[in-house]
């Protein structure tokens, strides 16, 4: 049974809640993404509770204002756990969503029993030539026009992503996510993510020493970190380049990679192929933790 609710702070969400669920698990959306980001994955889990919130400034939790940041995110989603009574749990993130899953082991001791890091979590590779403002505003370039523009209808909307070169694939889910994140406002359709919220949390993820790198440094549980082969614009090498990804997990060895070819940065949770891989590290770390709990978890 899937349904959508609003919790005690404000937080919009979506419950995946299988009659019989064996497990529970917390699943974090990306920068300007929602929790139909996880519709495939839950699909692919058919026997655990997925709890997926849109984070503040996104979605249906477009309403909640700043502050924002890894931190913030991170509080939001503890205390969504609190209202569902989930005392620890496996905690998966896409994404930004893996800088908030870090930050959530590292700020709420105790509740996260294991993280599944989904192309995101890891610090990314910067150009050592740029100062952080630059490097933040080539980041938010294209995604600060799209969240500026208004668009005619939900088909022109749907136009607008199918160019996209990691959507060349184009399927009821990616359909169902991109129709959600379209919301009427007093200029007309546009889309739901907060640009404040955007550029908060990609300041607060470019500034050095920031809560999630801290976080990474200091981790106190094991976490998978799942490498798309492909990149945000379906490029080869990915978002995280596979050196790259080798030489941060041999600086802390809680973290092991899978790598999960013939995807890109989207559809490693939008398809089928890439939410089957993110299913299969789930599976093995609510394993993992089952034998390793001291309580029954979720």
């Amino acid at each position: 049974m899937f349904r959508e609710f609003d919790a005690a702070n404000g937080l919009h969400a979506g419950l995946w809640e299988p009659e019989g669920a064996t497990a529970t698990i917390l699943a974090i959306h990306g920068i300007t993404s929602s929790h139909r980001a996880w519709a495939p994955l839950a699909r692919h889990l058919p026997d655990v509770r997925v709890i997926a919130p849109d984070l503040r400034g996104r979605g249906g939790s477009r309403g909640l204002g700043g502050p924002y940041g890894m931190a913030r995110h991170a509080d939001d989603v503890a205390a969504l756990l609190d209202e569902l009574g989930v005392d620890r749990c496996v905690a998966v993130g896409h994404s930004m969503g893996g800088y908030v899953a870090v930050t959530l082991a590292h700020r709420h001791p105790g509740r996260v029993s294991r993280l599944v890091l989904v192309d995101g979590g890891l610090p990314l590779r910067g150009d050592p030539s740029l100062d952080p403002e630059e490097s933040l505003r080539r980041t938010l370039g294209p995604a600060a026009e799209r969240l500026s523009r208004t668009f005619a209808s939900p088909e022109e909307y749907r136009d607008f992503w199918r160019a996209h070169p990691s959507f060349a694939d184009w399927t009821p889910d990616i359909e169902s996510y991109v129709d959600y994140d379209l919301v009427r406002g007093e200029s007309g359709l546009h889309p739901a993510t907060s640009y404040e919220a955007m550029a908060a949390d990609s300041r607060d993820l470019v500034t050095p020493r920031n809560d999630a790198v801290l976080a990474l440094r200091d981790l106190t549980v094991d976490a998978t970190f799942l490498r798309a082969e492909r990149g945000m614009v379906d490029e080869p090498g990915g978002l995280f380049p596979a050196d790259w990804v080798d030489e941060q997990v041999a600086r802390q060895p809680r973290v092991g990679v899978v790598e999960v070819p013939d995807v890109n940065h989207y559809t490693i949770t939008l398809s089928d192929p890439g939410a089957a891989a993110v299913a299969d590290a789930v599976r093995e770390a609510l394993a993992t933790a089952a034998r390793t709990a001291p309580a029954r978890e979720g």
